[in-house]
Formats: C-alpha cells, structure tokens, sequence
C-alpha cells in the first residue's frame, strides 16, 4: 500500500500564467495541507523507537509532556500525553539520555512535524534489565536463590568484614552505625571498586580475600545507591557465583531499598540500605547492658537456689544415716523372725498344696482332645462368621469411595469443562496461557468437547 496515494502536488499544481478565480477547485487550504501531511505521516510511520537527549522538557498542570528529542546533528518536538507518561518508573529530567516509542505526527495548527510518544526508557536500561532478568532466570533455575542454601546470620557478630569503597558514603553510614550501637564489634575495611567494568572482579577478590585470612565471621557487602548502570557489577554472574560459593554468611546492602541486584537475591540476607544492614548485624549496647545485667541477677537468683536445695538435700541425707550398731540390732530381730517361721511348719501350707494339685488335675481335664476339637470348631465358626460380615462391610466401603473418586475426578476433569463449552488453545509445545506466549503468523489449535479449531494469528491484543 501506498502511504502518498491520497496527495499528488500536481493535481493541486496552479496554472503558469493568470490568476486563479474565485471558483478555482485546484488550490488547496492551509488546513487541507497540513491534513493531508499529517495522514501521510501518520500512515507512514506507524511505530518506531528513536534514541537522543532530553530538552526543552515541559510539564504543564494538564499532565501532558513536551520535550525536544535531539542528537549532535538534528533535533525534534515531542509530546507525551498523560495517559502515557504516568506510567513511567523513572522521572526523566534535562540532558537525559532515552528511547521513546513513537508514531511521527504533524501539529496542524502551526505545521510542525513531531513524534507523539507512547512510552520512554533510559537509554540502555532496557538492555540492562533484560540482561537482569535472564541471569535472575538463569540462576533461579538453578536453585542459587533457594532458602535451603542460605545461612544463618550470627547473633553476637565477632568481626565484620566490609567490602565496598574505602571512599564512598555508604562505609561512612556502616561505621557510623556500629560506633554509635556497638563500638566494640571489630570492622575489617576490605578495599574494593563498587563502580565500572572491574568492580565485579574486584568484589570477587576482595571476597576471597575475607575467606583466606579466616578472622571475619559476617561479611557485608555495600555501596550507596545510583542508577542501573551505576550498580551494574553487583549484577555480574561472577559475582553471584563466588557469593554463593562463600564459606561465611554474606549480607548484601546495595543502593536504596528500592534497588534490588542479582547480589541481594544471592545472599543470605538483604538489607535495604548500608545503615539498616549496621543496624541489622549490631546489638545495641545500651539493651546489650540491660540484658547482661538481667542475666546477672537470674544467675545469681539460680545459685542461691541451687545451695538452698543442696543444703536441705544434706539434711535429708543425714537424718537417714544411722549408727551401726542400730543396723545390727534390726538385723537380728528379723533373723530371729525368719528363724521362727522356717522352724514351724503351718498348716495353710499343706492346703495351699492340696488345692493346687485339684487345679492341676482339673488342668489336665481341660486338656483332653476332644474337648479342645468341641472348642476349637465352636470359635472357629464364629470367626467365620465375623469375616463373611467384614467381608461384606468392606466391600460397600469400597464400592461407595470408588463411587466418590469417580464423581469428584469427573468435576476436575478437562472433558467436563470442555463440556460446559469452554475450550483450550494450544501450541504445538503447550497450552497458551498468557499472550507473550505466540507470536503473529503463528498456527494455534483450538480444542473444543467434540473436534478441534486450527488458528492462524493475525492479531495480538496484549490488554
């Protein structure tokens, strides 16, 4: 199709020689101009991406944007409607670098040319945070975020290992911190390059560094906020790898709380900014004294209670000492008593016998076989009985949870929503759920309770 189709200069051409009458049709108005310009822009340029510098930015009370969009050779108006420019997740100012998505227009009213903006993106965010997402995607899978693998923070941190700029703000908030909560934690500053194409290398160093000397139980790795190019390193893989290789608990306090890095999601703990993660690893020594004094008293509380329980458990024990001569005494009463049972022999004795040969003679009855076939066959009747009524039992028990499985299997089963005239759409690798999973020109089959549709896209509404 033809975008210039509807405009030809020539059959709006006016004639060489004379003047054009009152009821000339050929000459066209301003209006009808710039209209048929902008068709043909608009026709033309459907939607493109286009990069250079921020200017001229206006933001009036009506919500709308106007900027000039420029390189070092041209420029051009821009405008971004508020529908449109709410929905940014940065606030763009002067001199910054974007991307726009845009159609190219033409304002009627003064016959400029511009571009009508539909969304904008720092310059090289997009592909940082798509390089962000496929290592964050990446490692997931691999289970390098599980919970399984993080350890534990210690309670009472002996000595800290920091590593971040020896320069930056961020060790300044960290020391600051522990002076103030608990000057006497020991802080080792492992020198390292928070910024730039070798800043991840040397975070890697610095962190072997920390594992080799073996004197550090916590280390925190840190630096202040700044933009997604800025804290680029802390999002390298190397650096996730050996953080997650770490022999020690490693806290990650990286940018503001609203930075998230491939180090924070890594590490066995995430603090929002350098101060909170001081204020995470210090006890407070003002609480730190409290509680030492608390303890102090309960140990002392313990002690005495203990000696209390020791002292009467004494006197217990020596009020059941006694002398031996009383022990020999004892013992010669209840010899002399033994001695006049053993030498009279009583007569319950002699019936206690008698009456446990009757039982054993009646035992031996008992034992006749025939008795015990008579026994035998009477209980084994009734166990017969009792599993034929089991038997019964079980098998309705059976018949009714298979009766359930059945129905409860039938309501989730895919046929029965298909029945209910829903149907799904497939691919030939899965079943579409979500509109990034096809693409235009792509075959889709659509199965419904009886046959299936065979689909070509033509379109993709992604809302």
């Amino acid at each position: 199709m033809n975008p210039y189709k509807s405009f030809s200069p020539q059959a709006y051409a006016s004639p060489i020689s004379g003047r054009a009458s009152a009821a000339d049709t050929s000459a066209m108005s301003v209006t009808q101009l710039n209209r048929q310009v902008k068709s043909m822009l608009e026709n033309s340029f459907l939607s493109l991406r286009v990069q250079g510098e921020l200017s001229n930015l206006a933001k009036p009370s009506s919500g709308h944007w106007y900027f000039t969009l420029k390189d070092t050779k041209a420029q051009i108006r821009c405008a971004m409607f508020k529908g449109s420019n709410r929905h940014l997740n940065f606030a763009p100012k002067e001199g910054d670098e974007v991307i726009v998505q845009a159609k190219v227009s033409l304002y009627e009213g003064r016959g400029d040319y511009q571009l009508i903006c539909n969304s904008m993106e720092e310059a090289g965010s997009g592909r940082l945070q798509l390089a962000f997402e496929q290592l964050k995607a990446k490692l997931l899978k691999e289970g390098v975020f599980d919970a399984s693998y993080k350890k534990s923070i210690p309670s009472l941190v002996k000595h800290l290992a920091v590593i971040t700029s020896p320069t930056g703000a961020a060790v300044h908030d960290v020391l600051s911190v522990l002076k103030r909560r608990f000057p006497g934690l020991a802080v080792t500053i492992y020198p390292c390059q928070v910024q730039g194409a070798q800043a991840a290398a040397s975070i890697v160093k610095a962190l072997q560094t920390v594992q080799e000397q073996q004197v550090c139980d916590l280390v925190l790795i840190t630096r202040g906020g700044g933009s997604l190019e800025d804290l680029w390193p802390f999002n390298e893989e190397q650096l996730a790898r050996s953080i997650f290789a770490c022999t020690l608990p490693v806290i990650s306090a990286v940018g503001h709380e609203v930075d998230f890095s491939i180090c924070d999601l890594v590490a066995d703990y995430r603090a929002p900014t350098p101060s909170a993660a001081a204020e995470i690893i210090s006890p407070d020594q003002d609480n730190l004294r409290i509680k030492i004094d608390q303890l102090q008293k309960s140990l002392i509380s313990n002690i005495n209670a203990t000696l209390a329980n020791n002292h009467k458990h004494h006197q217990a024990l020596a009020a059941r000492l006694k002398s031996p001569q009383q022990k020999l005494q004892l013992q010669q009463l209840q010899l002399s008593a033994l001695r006049n049972r053993l030498a009279i022999p009583t007569k319950d004795t002699l019936n206690a016998a008698k009456q446990q040969l009757s039982f054993n003679r009646q035992k031996v009855m008992s034992l006749n076989p025939q008795t015990m076939i008579n026994n035998n066959n009477t209980q084994l009747a009734h166990l017969h009985d009792q599993l034929v009524q089991f038997t019964h039992h079980q098998h309705l028990n059976y018949r009714h949870k298979l009766s359930s499985a059945a129905a409860m299997l039938h309501s989730v089963s895919p046929l029965s929503t298909l029945e209910r005239g829903y149907s799904i759409t497939i691919t030939e690798r899965q079943t579409i759920t979500k509109y990034q999973q096809v693409e235009i020109g792509q075959i889709i089959t659509t199965k419904l309770h009886s046959g299936e549709i065979e689909s070509t896209i033509t379109n993709i509404h992604p809302e």
